[in-house]
């Protein structure tokens, strides 16, 4: 299936990119980026050489993912969301050394305008309400916000807001929802952190505006399609 880029995005030559995903307005992928299959890249996004980011991620306007940030599969970041990688910068030290690894485990939810500080973990499915601010690692299945986030309640695999909803995904136990997700790595293949692993990608030529992208296969995204 065909890479959909925006006319307007650049991709270095040597990004690794899935089939399906779309690369909207203004983004900027640099050689040696990850991205997966079906996954989603808002408007204005960034995506350093060293980020990876999984299958089926919807990435809203104005993301950047710095170099260790790892993005697991079917992770929703809303609009505006903050990562950073060094915890004391300053302009006049160089800190490249010392960039810490962020990752945000398979199911999880970052709302908008949250600020994920360098070095944590959000467990898988958990649930980050819009505006916090998350110092330390986030279990899975947790909701928290706040500043500092400070968790508030539990999440389901689907976040639905009503107990009665007819889910079939909502389970009552947490062994049971690690089971649920246990089934799912099991039957669609669990995120490999340290490397290509099962994300299948392929190296592209390179792509910058309305220039030809090496290999063929990729549809310039309409002014209203889906992101």
């Amino acid at each position: 299936m065909a890479i959909s880029i925006h006319p307007t995005a650049v991709v270095d030559e040597g990004a690794l990119i899935g089939d399906e995903t779309s690369i909207w307005h203004f983004c900027h992928v640099m050689a040696g980026a990850q991205i997966g299959r079906r996954s989603s890249l808002g408007q204005g996004c960034f995506v350093a050489a060293g980020a990876r980011v999984g299958d089926g991620v919807r990435v809203q306007n104005n993301v950047s993912l710095y170099d260790g940030v790892v993005i697991e599969h079917e992770v929703f970041i809303g609009p505006c969301a903050v990562f950073t990688n060094v915890t004391n910068p300053r302009a006049a030290v160089s800190r490249r050394a010392e960039y810490q690894r962020t990752v945000v485990r398979r199911g999880a939810t970052i709302g908008a305008n949250a600020t994920v500080m360098p070095g944590r973990t959000l467990g898988r499915c958990c649930f980050v309400a819009a505006g916090a601010v998350v110092v330390h690692d986030v279990p899975d299945f947790a909701l928290v916000m706040g500043v500092p986030a400070r968790q508030a309640g539990r999440s389901s695999l689907t976040a639905a807001p009503r107990t009665d909803a007819p889910d079939l995904m909502r389970v009552s136990s947490p062994a049971a929802r690690f089971r649920q997700l246990d089934d799912l790595d099991a039957a669609g293949g669990a995120f490999d952190r340290d490397g290509a692993g099962d994300l299948g990608l392929a190296a592209v030529e390179g792509y910058l505006g309305d220039a030809a992208f090496g290999g063929g296969g990729v549809e310039g995204c309409g002014e209203k399609g889906e992101r």
